[in-house]
C-alpha cells in the first residue's frame, strides 16, 4: 500500500444539473458556472498536493480535472472506471418524470439498499466496486496523494466503501456539490479515515432538495 490521500472532486456544474436531469453515462458538458467552479476550485485542489490526477472519461469530469492539472503541470489520466451511476432508461429523464414514469422503482433507489438500480442501470455497490478497482491499481503504483475527478454518485458510493461503512448506511452520506471534494487519508494499519467532505468554496452548502445521493449525484 502506497496512497497515503485520497482527493475525491466532483465535476463542475453541467445544464442538466441545473434542470435536475439524470445525466448517468450520457456526455454532458460543463456550462458556463461549470467552467467557473472547476477554474474557482482549482487552486484549492492543487494546494492538497495530488501527485497523479485520474478522471472520469466523461467530458464534465475530464475538462475539471484538466483545470488542476494545468495548474500543476500534471497530465491527467482517464478511466471509465470512474463513470457516474449507470442509469439505464432514466437518462435524460428529470428527476420528476422518473417519479411520475417508475414510482415504485424509485421509491427503492431511494432506499437504504445499495443494491437497488434503476431499469437497466447499475446499483450503488456496483458503481463503487469498479471505482475502488482505480484505487487500488494506484495503490500498487508507488503513489502517495491522488485526486480522483468523478461524479456525486461514484464519489459517495466510493467513500462509503472505502470507509468500510455498511452499505445500508450509505445513504447517511450527503450529496457532493459540484465542484467539492471529498479528502480521505490513510491511518495506521491502512484503514481510510474522512478528513473532509463536501468541502468546498464559501462555505457552499447543497441547494435545498439536493440533500440525497440520487439527485445531486447525477
Amino acid at each position: 500500500m502506497t496512497l497515503s490521500t485520497l482527493i475525491l472532486q466532483r465535476h463542475g456544474e453541467t445544464d442538466w444539473n441545473a434542470e435536475r436531469r439524470l445525466q448517468g453515462h450520457c456526455d454532458i458538458d460543463l456550462n458556463e458556472t461549470g467552467l467557473r467552479q472547476a477554474a474557482a476550485a482549482a487552486p484549492s485542489i492543487a494546494a492538497l498536493g495530488p501527485e497523479v490526477i485520474v478522471s472520469s472519461d466523461l467530458a464534465r469530469a475530464r475538462v475539471t480535472a484538466t483545470t488542476v492539472g494545468e495548474l500543476l503541470g500534471l497530465p491527467v489520466t482517464v478511466d471509465p472506471r470512474l463513470r457516474e451511476t449507470g442509469l439505464g432508461v432514466w437518462e435524460g429523464l428529470t428527476w420528476g418524470e422518473a417519479v411520475d414514469g417508475w414510482p415504485a422503482e424509485t421509491a427503492d433507489w431511494r432506499s437504504t439498499s445499495a443494491n437497488a438500480r434503476p431499469p437497466g442501470g447499475e446499483s450503488r455497490s456496483e458503481v463503487a466496486a469498479r471505482a475502488a478497482l482505480v484505487v487500488a491499481d494506484l495503490d500498487r503504483a508507488d503513489v502517495g496523494k491522488a485526486l480522483l475527478v468523478a461524479h456525486g454518485g461514484t464519489i459517495v458510493g466510493l467513500t462509503g466503501r472505502l470507509l468500510d461503512l455498511p452499505e445500508d448506511h450509505w445513504s447517511t452520506l450527503t450529496g457532493i456539490g459540484n465542484c467539492h471534494w471529498v479528502v480521505l487519508h490513510r491511518a495506521a494499519g491502512g484503514a481510510w479515515r474522512l478528513h473532509s467532505y463536501n468541502a468546498g468554496l464559501g462555505a457552499v452548502v447543497l441547494p435545498a432538495g439536493e440533500d440525497t445521493e440520487e439527485i445531486a449525484g447525477v
